[in-house]
């Protein structure tokens, strides 16, 4: 049985909805995740508790109490579930930063090149035991240095180690979209670039922290200046959904991807790159809702185009694995399943596959929509499917005669 485990919600930081992995208290009795907090309080300039709206006054309105508590329980109940994917957090509490120390290691980088990977490497030792003082750090200027080591990789047949240490060090920072805009904006394509040239020769893991990043810097670019996005980048998600790095990789590139095929023809250059076929790989076997869903929503945005469609046809199992998943992910998946199966029906129709669509199951699983509660906007389109090639399907043994009693204009061309 497919199933997902779901995170109690005492365990969630109220801001971002995420599990905590350093839960701290405010003055009104709140617990958030630090970062979470601290870019609430000291990046915005809030003044108020985001929950109860209560003003933080006085010199200690502002304090950030550790909850030893909830650390411990969100721990043991990490450990109970690290079968299904859950990192346990640490049991201690990290350690302020030293801002001081982060901009002289960055001075002696710049100024001596040399030096370069030593000061990278203390910066990512630094980087591995810090959590609290993440706003000190976006004023270091280490992540403008970071991105500066990333942007400045030539394509050398390799990539350095220099670059591979800059990436794991913004891995293990997150930097924030606000600040990633700050700094790469003026500079998009060559960073994108350099990312290409990591995702083509780099480490399984270097490729993975290309990625991520990747996928922040697209969502803080123009969708005109996605539009123009080369071939290349398409056949590095496919190797990358191919080689299955790791499972939050994968949620990560198939992001990428949905952000990425709603602009311009690059639904076009995502069939040609051969994303269709991987993307129904990865449905055949996928048991994650949200990995399901994303796919889904790729694959219907891809089949807008005839090559996406001629594409799903093409597939053996393209038709049948679609058809496959509704009602059995989500009302999303459902829906855009759906869809799918809508602009096949519509552009991509031939005889082949509507006797095909009978054959594999596509049909009967479109007659249950209409007979069972579900989205009426999704039922809606359904009933569209059958009522347009009832002359075909009419006849076929999957129909219920009750159904077509109960929607005559399945009769309409006896």
């Amino acid at each position: 049985m497919e199933f997902e485990i779901e995170v109690p919600s005492q365990f969630l930081c109220p801001i971002s909805m995420q599990p905590m992995k350093d839960p701290v208290t405010i003055s009104t009795g709140i617990t958030y995740d630090r970062e979470s907090i601290e870019r609430w309080l000291f990046t915005t300039k809030n003044t108020t508790c985001p929950v109860t709206k209560q003003p933080l006054c006085g010199p200690s309105g502002t304090d950030l109490i550790p909850n030893h508590t909830v650390r411990r329980l969100i721990q043991s109940w990490c450990t109970m579930n690290s079968h299904y994917g859950f990192d346990l957090i640490s049991t201690t509490p990290k350690k302020p930063v030293d801002k001081s120390h982060i901009i002289k290691l960055i001075n002696d980088a710049k100024r001596h090149p040399q030096n370069q990977i030593k000061c990278l490497r203390r910066l990512k030792s630094i980087a591995q035991v810090i959590d609290r003082g993440k706003m000190c750090i976006e004023d270091s200027g280490l992540f403008e240095f970071l991105i500066m080591v990333i942007s400045n990789e030539k394509e050398t047949g390799f990539v350095t180690e220099v670059c591979e240490e800059a990436l794991t060090i913004l891995h293990r920072l997150q930097i924030t979209d606000f600040m990633l805009q700050k700094i790469a904006m003026d500079n998009v394509f060559i960073l994108l670039k350099s990312l290409l040239h990591v995702m083509r020769t780099g480490t399984m893991q270097s490729r993975s922290h290309a990625v991520a990043l990747l996928r922040s810097v697209i969502k803080i670019t123009d969708p005109a200046l996605i539009a123009g996005v080369k071939l290349e980048l398409f056949d590095q998600m496919v190797r990358i959904l191919n080689d299955h790095v790791s499972h939050q990789t994968i949620k990560t590139a198939l992001e990428l991807v949905v952000e990425i095929v709603t602009c311009g023809r690059n639904r076009v250059k995502a069939a040609e790159s051969g994303m269709v076929f991987v993307l129904i790989d990865h449905l055949i076997g996928a048991s994650d809702r949200r990995a399901c869903e994303l796919v889904l929503v790729a694959l219907e945005q891809i089949c807008r185009c005839a090559e996406g469609r001629a594409k799903l046809v093409e597939h053996a199992a393209g038709l049948a694995v679609v058809s496959k998943k509704i009602l059995r992910v989500s009302n999303v998946g459902s829906d855009r399943a759906v869809r799918i199966l809508s602009l096949i029906c519509r552009f991509s129709a031939s005889f082949g596959v509507l006797q095909e669509m009978v054959e594999v199951g596509v049909v009967s699983k479109l007659c249950l929509m209409i007979q069972i509660d579900c989205c009426e906007r999704t039922k809606e389109r359904v009933k569209q499917i059958l009522i347009l090639h009832s002359r075909v399907w009419k006849d076929a043994s999957c129909v219920p005669a009750h159904l077509l009693s109960s929607y005559p204009s399945f009769m309409s061309f006896n």
